[in-house]
């Protein structure tokens, strides 16, 4: 019998969207009449209802949970967002959790509706037969290469939970030492932020006030006031110009920063050599390999695979190009502190951590050591950045606000002495 071509369209159609789940808000009675309200995934209407019933609720209200005016798709998913995923799922399977339930119960729990449907996702794709590898490599953004390897070497060798709780816990560690950094990044950031607004107050708002008060004295300013107030027409006059010209710095930098590889190593190349602010890079870069290295060869992942992976988790295009040149040293069979000592940027206590660790089969223990150990350096380094810059930060603007007063003041300093 023949089918026409847009039958089988229909039921093809018909096909996908039965196995596409949506969310349903629904309302009943139980066997005692109390109304219970709830919330869950379905294929249809009709099947929640038929749920419903046997589990002894008599359905009132069934429909599909209307989307929120605001906000409907919900926040970015964020790699802490990725950690606590991890967590939650390794937990379940070393409870004794099958991995579809646990991801079923892992995306029920989850209030961002992002990252509820990206669970969901991989749950059916998991369920259709898929590999944990293979649905999380759909998600490219959110589950980075080095994750994808960790997870297939976890399935490879059978100790799925065992990875997932390792990479939770780098995960964690890795988001940690990002926040240091930014927070040592900060404080200068933020000096000149609140500089410039300090400045620009004055400058718009009571420099004008005190030239009308001057122009009444109709006595000649000091060089100093006169260059000050000459600043001050210029930024009420072309204010405008002058915040489109940061915005535009600001906005095209980035965008440049972003396309331009060449851009990206000059810049890490050179916020290496700041005094405080490079060691702290160092020795963030050197964590970093060093934590991501331990855990990729823990897990299982072939070293030189591992190390093409590591590159790009340090943070920084220099030792990124550094960790490549590694990748090929140790693919041609160089051993890896021996690679590590040509690129010149290890320090030679990580080198010979390195070298003890491979001579004694413990290279992934030697390198969590040195990664805590630079770990903690980064946070004592923070802290004592901190503590050092306060006093600049009250100085710098105690300094820039000073000078436009003593400059308003200079008039009226030297017109009390005439008198």
């Amino acid at each position: 019998m023949a089918v026409s071509r847009s039958a089988v369209k229909a039921t093809t159609a018909g096909a996908r969207q039965g196995n596409t789940l949506s969310t349903f808000v629904w309302e009943g009675k139980d066997k005692r009449g109390i109304v219970l309200k709830g919330e869950e995934q379905a294929r249809s209407v009709n099947l929640l209802r038929a749920e419903l019933r046997k589990r002894g609720i008599s359905p009132g209200v069934v429909k599909i949970k209307p989307k929120p005016l605001f906000g409907a798709s919900g926040k970015p998913i964020k790699p802490k967002d990725i950690a606590v995923f991890s967590r939650q799922l390794a937990t379940m399977m070393k409870s004794g959790v099958p991995l579809v339930q646990g991801l079923e119960i892992i995306g029920n729990g989850q209030k961002n509706p992002r990252m509820q449907q990206m669970v969901e996702t991989i749950r059916v794709d998991i369920e259709n037969g898929s590999s944990v590898h293979e649905a999380l490599s759909k998600h490219p953004v959110q589950f980075d290469e080095l994750f994808r390897n960790l997870v297939k070497a976890g399935e490879s060798a059978g100790v799925l939970e065992t990875v997932l709780a390792t990479v939770a816990n780098y995960k964690e560690k890795t988001e940690s030492l990002k926040g240091k950094i930014k927070k040592a990044l900060f404080y200068p950031i933020a000096v000149i932020a609140v500089a410039i607004v300090v400045s620009a107050i004055l400058l718009i708002f009571v420099i004008p006030t005190f030239e009308e008060v001057f122009q009444g004295f109709g006595a000649d300013l000091p060089a100093f006031t006169k260059m000050v107030v000459a600043i001050s027409r210029f930024t009420v006059s072309w204010w405008w110009a002058i915040l489109g010209v940061i915005l535009v710095g600001l906005f095209g930098g980035m965008y440049i920063y972003r396309r331009s590889t060449a851009i990206q190593h000059g810049l890490d190349r050179l916020i290496l050599r700041l005094p405080v602010i490079g060691q702290i890079m160092h020795n963030s870069a050197i964590a970093r390999f060093a934590r991501t290295t331990a855990v990729s060869f823990r897990a299982g992942v072939p070293l030189v695979e591992a190390l093409d992976s590591v590159a790009g988790a340090t943070g920084n295009t220099v030792y990124e190009k550094a960790v490549h040149r590694i990748r090929d040293d140790v693919a041609v069979g160089y051993p890896v502190n021996m690679a590590m000592k040509q690129v010149n940027l290890f320090p030679h206590m990580v080198v010979q951590m390195t070298a003890i660790g491979e001579e004694a089969g413990a290279l992934d223990e030697m390198l969590m050591k040195v990664a805590e150990f630079y770990e903690e350096e980064v946070d004592n380094a923070v802290d004592a950045l901190a503590s050092l810059l306060e006093p600049f930060i009250i100085v710098f603007i105690g300094a820039i606000v000073g000078a436009m007063v003593v400059a308003m003041y200079l008039p009226i300093f030297k017109i009390a002495a005439t008198i």
